[in-house]
């Protein structure tokens, strides 16, 4: 069968879809992609080769595509697809790259009022050294909390602010920030629950991100910085994490509502990267 996915491991979290998103079998088994990613969360596809119009029918398998994205970045033609990467051209970045340190854990769009569901990178350009992305299942780290914890956290609500990422970007980036210098920057901060609630799912999972989150709404700022690292370490530890060494021609997809994510280090010095990106509600 088209499409069939092979789980990462005996965990259920990632699995390894073979096929080509650009045949015309993608159409009548996009229930079956849909479903595959709600129940592994993370699926990579292999060996594609997709133009800009290719990626976005791809991702309109997953749902509706946002073109509310950063404008310096956006392909022109193209609404939706944004170019990541740590290319310079003529002194300019030519796509979204916050540097060559290890990138905060987060959710996509987490510090925007809609969540994103679910988000697509495709890989043109792969460094030999670095640029990894990991992966980090937070809803099985949900699942293995004490009771105790579960029930404490259970109504508790996080302000997510992009003023506030901007300004840890700066301070850990010597003055720079592409967050706070972007197009979302004047937004205002909003309020998600620590616990999500998965809408097709009914799982619950954490949302959390090491530097979007500003505080834990009615605990003191000590509380709150507390429980967050806490929770953070967990949802981390090894044995919840998949690290994708990207290949040219990759394609993955996760479900924002159940995962977060961050980049590994790469040298952009010596090692170029270059990837789209199209997410959806």
């Amino acid at each position: 069968m088209p499409f069939t996915p092979r789980p990462l491991d005996d965990t259920g979290f990632g699995a390894i879809v073979d096929g080509d998103l650009t045949s015309a079998e993608a159409g009548p088994a996009v229930p079956a992609l849909l479903q595959a990613l709600h129940r592994h969360r993370l699926l990579i596809f292999p060996r594609q080769h997709l133009n800009h119009a290719d990626l976005l029918a791809a991702a309109r398998c997953f749902g509706t595509v946002d073109t509310g994205v950063d404008r310096r970045y956006a392909v022109g033609g193209f609404p939706g697809l944004t170019t990541i990467s740590n290319i310079v051209e003529h002194g300019t970045h030519v796509g979204i790259y916050d540097g060559d340190d290890e990138e905060e854990w987060h959710a996509d769009n987490s510090f925007k009022p809609q969540l994103t569901r679910a988000t697509m990178l495709y890989s043109v350009i792969t460094p030999e050294q670095g640029g990894q992305t990991r992966f980090a299942d937070a809803t099985r780290a949900y699942a293995d909390l004490p009771a105790d914890l579960k029930q404490r956290i259970e109504d508790l609500r996080a302000v997510h602010s992009i003023q506030h990422l901007g300004a840890l970007q700066r301070q850990a980036g010597g003055g720079q920030s592409s967050a706070a210098a972007g197009t979302l920057a004047g937004d205002p901060e909003v309020e998600h629950p620590l616990v999500l609630q998965h809408p097709v799912t009914g799982t619950r999972s954490l949302l959390l991100g090491s530097m979007v989150i500003r505080h834990i709404a009615g605990l003191s700022d000590e509380e709150s910085g507390a429980l967050l690292a806490d929770l953070l370490k967990h949802a981390t530890r090894a044995q919840y994490v998949h690290t994708h060494r990207w290949s040219r021609g990759d394609l993955v997809i996760w479900d924002n509502l159940a995962t977060l994510h961050t980049a590994s280090p790469c040298d952009s010095s010596r090692h170029h990267r270059l990837l789209y990106r199209a997410s959806v509600h």
